[in-house]
């Protein structure tokens, strides 16, 4: 739609005194915007003649303050160019006063050592139409300019003391900016401008939480802005904490309820409804907003705009919120900040509450309505969506979780059902046995989950074992706040944990070494399986400006923790079908080896250079290379080089290239095995290079190739059938998979080739026998026995040469070298793999309940049907093993 600047200029005239004034002072504006050139008048707005820092300034908002709200009624500039114009002159206005500042006293130096933070919506870039600021100050006592006989901190306070009376002293020109200081630390006690150590050990120590939403917004806007950045980097872990505070959440909503019970004024929109604070205001959009991305923002950094439609839409893009919700919310923002400018352009004041009378109607008729009723219908359209939806985010959506939630309990600790002997242990966890339950805080948190507590452990398989391993869980931590508070938060947890501790002894043991990791269930999609490997990379592989090698490593140990625990988690609830838990391993850990080899390459080029035309290879094999892994799995992987070993690197400190390489290797090695704060990753075995242990950790192509063509067993070429290039770029790939086609395309001598799969294997029975009724993969008839005779006729007859085993089974039986049926056989084994690696480790019969769950998983009806089925994948394998081999095996078990 055209704008309509006549219209504006008339209703500004006839229904804003503030706008009809400034018209008749700057008639040239007047005149550019009636001849409906708005961007020639919004240029000619910031071109003022004043030489003095203070009228420049003044000129300059009374102009951009008449064409941008001109503009906006005219519906030539939206309201996020409004925004944005008023914001950006914030910035110029803060920064040259800063700078006028430090020149009054020290002519000609620049405003270093000096920084302006700009918060709130300054910060978001959506400042109002007539806003205060809301910076926080700081300085630098080592840069900050200054007279010989100034201390540091005299000389910043009054720089500081300058700064706001430059910008806010009202003169015959008006004023530039109502200055608000009282978003710094302790405003009550503290200086104007406080030292940059001082406020970093304020935010590292002791700010609150409303401190930490406030500084969602915050950037650097003004002043020495590229000191300012280096502090926001500094404190980053202080506002985006990765694992969830809900003490501090709690905090901001207790903050809201505040605000709406403190709140004057009419609830509902009318006469005197505050567009900001009242209920459904706009302070509402922000605060849902702003929650949100404390919850989720310090693991998705995708989360941390400033502005707040731009968070809705964030949130809404990664799944946590509705696309309507932030559709609506968004839709209600812009409209009522339309509203609140509209407000504040009749008289220039900073207003939020609808009049009444004849100055409502004055309003209305300025927003473009006939009447001030229309323009309260409006208001309690735009209000009510906020109102419901924010209403439940106060009462907090219980998370969803494929499977019954606990019963959950009243105030009566003694319900019906519960053991008095359970509610008496329970009890006795707050008799300072455990140092996570001695604080107050602490206390009160495990009191509001106590029912729900009780409820789960009595509703889980194993109660006793559930009391252990809950006990085992809080023994290990040194604060039990968090953990509480997030299960008071989301109860749909309760089943979950009470699952992991009862029925998977190895995921109880790694909560309890890093209860963190249930942050990762509070996401809507914590039981969705994992994207693919490119998206995988760039969640794990994502940086912030500032991160160094070591916290690029952290954040790929937390992502790729996080990735692995919600796996686990999705195997014990059933989520998904073991074979595709398997596959969402394997696509986690090549991501994983990706991201570790490119922070270590690049960690290791800024000392060594690279070499032109060589690059590391990661080649994977066994199961990593077939693309299906158990949580038990290490990863087997051979590193190569392209290129030849004359290479030298190009860095300050040069290597030749196979110390290049194998050092690299190493780097790579060491950042997904080496235990840090954050654990260790994976076991990682080489053992399957050429020359085992004996040889170099990374040969050149070229030697790979030689060897494997040369000295190479028969078992290591059964090896490379599930060979497959993890890292390196098109043509090393090209390179190395045509090396690894030209090994196992070779002639082979068949009875030589059946001997030793014979020998191997039963060398390999006598040392390795299986470790009980469930070893799907050592029992004989088994996934070893099978993967022996996959690989067998692979090598043999060169057919269904491809790393994935199910792919390869299913084209040698369409070659009628495997009967059909062994595919389920197969499919049931793997399945059962996969599953007792969490549910029965030592591979003997679990309790009822993970029994259950096991033969579920494996398609069985019960635990008895299971080791029936068991025992016939395992005579398929038999029958085909004499079919092929002309061999009877000893079936075990």
């Amino acid at each position: 739609m055209a704008a309509d600047w006549t219209s504006a200029l008339n209703r500004a005239r006839d229904h804003a005194p503030f706008l009809a004034r400034a018209l008749e002072r700057r008639p040239e504006l007047a005149e550019l915007m009636a001849s409906g050139d708005g961007e020639a008048a919004l240029r000619a707005a910031k071109q003022v003649r004043a030489t003095d820092v203070a009228s420049a300034l003044r000129q300059e908002r009374l102009g951009l303050a008449l064409v941008l709200a001109v503009g906006d009624l005219a519906g030539a500039f939206d309201l996020y160019k409004v925004m944005r114009e008023l914001s950006t002159f914030a910035d110029r206005a803060l920064h040259a006063a800063i700078e006028a500042a430090i020149r009054k006293r020290v002519p000609d130096a620049e405003p270093a050592g000096m920084i302006g933070l700009a918060l709130g919506k300054h910060g978001a870039g959506e400042l109002n139409y007539s806003s205060d600021i809301d910076p926080i100050l700081l300085y630098d006592p080592a840069t900050l300019p200054r007279r010989e006989r100034d201390e540091p901190g005299e000389a910043a306070q009054r720089y500081a003391r300058e700064t706001v009376r430059l910008l806010s002293e009202v003169t015959s020109e008006g004023y530039v900016f109502r200055v608000d200081l009282r978003l710094r630390p302790a405003s009550e006690v503290s200086p104007l401008a406080l030292p940059l150590d001082a406020a970093i050990t304020h935010y590292e120590s002791s700010a609150l939480a409303w401190e930490r939403a406030a500084f969602i917004r915050a950037r650097s806007c003004a002043g020495d802005i590229a000191a300012g950045e280096a502090f926001l980097d500094h404190i980053r872990p202080f506002v985006w904490r990765r694992n969830l505070d809900f003490g501090a959440i709690d905090e901001v909503r207790r903050l809201t309820h505040r605000i709406r019970e403190e709140q004057r004024g009419p609830a509902e929109p009318g006469p005197g409804y505050h567009l900001k604070l009242g209920r459904g205001g706009i302070r509402e959009v922000e605060f849902f907003a702003q929650t949100h991305q404390l919850i989720h923002g310090g693991r998705d950094p995708s989360l941390r705009g400033r502005g707040t439609r731009e968070a809705l839409d964030a949130l809404a893009a990664t799944g946590r919120i509705g696309e309507s919700d932030a559709r609506r919310l968004g839709d209600s923002y812009d409209g009522l900040r339309t509203i609140e400018h509209r407000l504040q352009m009749v008289g220039d004041q900073q207003t939020h509450s609808l009049p009444s009378g004849q100055a409502l109607d004055e309003v209305a008729r300025l927003h473009g309505l006939d009447t001030g009723a229309q323009l309260v219908e409006a208001v309690e359209t735009l209000a009510r969506p906020v109102a419901e939806r924010f209403d439940a985010l106060l009462d907090e959506d219980r998370i969803s979780v494929p499977r019954s939630a606990p019963h959950v309990l009243g105030e009566d600790s003694h319900a019906p059902g519960i053991a008095p002997e359970l509610v008496e242990r329970v009890a006795g966890w707050t008799s300072g046995k455990y140092q996570a339950l001695r604080s107050s805080a602490a206390l009160s948190a495990f009191d509001a989950i106590r029912p729900d507590l009780l409820a789960s452990i009595a509703a889980s398989p194993d109660p006793d074992a559930a009391v252990l391993r809950w006990e085992s869980l809080i023994a290990r931590l040194p604060s039990a706040v968090n953990l509480f508070r997030l299960l008071e938060a989301r109860p749909g947890l309760f089943a979950l944990l009470a699952d992991c501790l009862t029925l998977a002894p190895p995921l109880a043991d790694e909560l309890a070494r890093r209860p963190d990791l249930l942050d990762a269930l509070i996401d809507r999609t914590a039981l969705d399986l994992p994207g693919g490997v490119e998206e995988l990379a760039a969640k794990m592989g994502r940086r912030e400006r500032g991160d160094d090698y070591e916290m690029q490593l952290d954040r790929l140990r937390v992502v790729t923790g996080e990735e692995r625990f919600a796996l686990a988690v999705q195997l014990v609830e059933a989520a998904h079908d073991p074979l595709a838990i398997a596959a969402g391993l394997a696509r986690t850990a090549e991501a994983a080896l990706q991201v570790a080899v490119r922070a270590a390459e690049e960690e290791f080029a800024a000392k060594h250079g690279r070499i032109a035309g060589s690059e590391l290879v990661v080649l994977g094999l066994g199961r990593l290379g077939g693309g299906v892994l158990t949580h038990a799995s290490d990863l087997d992987i051979v590193y190569l080089f392209t290129g030849t070993h004359d290479g030298e690197s190009d860095g300050e400190r040069p290597l030749g290239a196979t110390l290049y390489f194998n050092r690299l290797a190493q780097r790579v090695t060491a950042a997904l095995s080496v235990p840090t704060a954050q654990g260790a990753l994976y076991e990682v075995d080489t053992r399957l290079r050429p020359q085992g242990n004996q040889g170099p950790l990374a040969v050149s192509v070229e030697s790979f190739a030689r060897y494997q063509r040369e000295d190479a067993w028969t078992w290591e070429h059964m090896a490379l059938t599930r060979a497959r290039v993890l890292v390196g770029s098109t043509g090393a790939r090209d390179e190395v998979d045509a090396v690894v086609r030209d090994i196992l395309c070779k002639r082979r001598d068949a009875d030589r080739l059946r001997g030793d799969v014979l020998k191997m294997r039963a060398e390999m029975a006598g040392h390795k026998p299986a470790k009980g009724p469930l070893d799907a993969k050592l029992l004989r008839g088994g996934l070893v026995d099978l993967e022996f005779l996959v690989h067998f006729l692979q090598l043999r007859d060169h057919e269904g040469l491809v790393p994935g085993l199910a792919q390869a089974i299913a084209e040698l039986a369409e070659a009628g070298l495997l009967p059909a049926g062994i595919a389920d056989a197969h499919g049931l084994m793997t399945r059962l793999l996969v599953g007792t690696r969490l549910l029965a480790p030592d591979l003997d019969r679990p309790d009822p309940a993970a029994a259950a769950l096991l033969a579920r998983q494996s398609g069985c009806d019960n635990y008895a049907d299971l080791l029936r089925s068991l025992g016939g994948a395992r005579e398929s394998v038999a029958a085909a093993w004499q079919d092929v081999f002309g061999e009877t095996l000893e079936m075990d078990g």
